[in-house]
């Protein structure tokens, strides 16, 4: 089974605080200490996932608790979100579009190609398995460490 290299973990973290410090105005994101988990999410959970090709190949998950992600969705509609509807689900997966796409960019800049499949929100009980690669989980604190962001990567070179 393939490891996870470092350099790729940070690019993708790199990406994801640029973006939600950005377009989503937090700025306190702290990241966590990052451990192997099995992906697998609770009712209330709402998990973007994009698909990687090209020299890096998986899965990116992110997931986001429900508070998190009404928040993000309310600062990226710019209006009150309580519940998501189709334009708060649009927002979500524009912003793993954005996330994605950047981490796309900043590899290219390190001379790794890799392109990304559009994203699919899931919401919900749900497990994703694989058996090429091992899934790492890196979460994402931020509003004082009261919400929290996972960034699942099950990635190979």
């Amino acid at each position: 089974m393939a490891t996870i290299n470092a350099n790729h973990v940070n690019t993708f973290l790199k990406s994801a605080s640029s973006v939600l410090q950005n377009c989503c105005m937090l700025t306190d994101i702290q990241i966590g200490k990052p451990y192997m988990k099995d992906a697998s999410f609770a009712a209330d959970d709402w998990v973007i996932i994009i698909g990687l090709t090209g020299e890096l190949k998986g899965q990116v998950l992110i997931c986001f608790e429900l508070e998190a992600v009404l928040d993000i969705a309310s600062k990226m509609c710019m209006m009150p979100i309580t519940q998501m509807d189709e334009l708060s689900c649009s927002a979500i997966c524009e912003l793993g579009n954005m996330i994605l796409g950047n981490a796309a960019t900043l590899f290219a800049s390190e001379g790794v190609g890799i392109d990304i499949t559009p994203p699919t929100l899931s919401h919900g009980m749900v497990e994703f398995m694989n058996n090429f690669t091992k899934n790492l989980c890196v979460p994402l604190l931020y509003d004082s460490g009261s919400k929290k962001i996972e960034m699942h990567l099950s990635i190979k070179s």
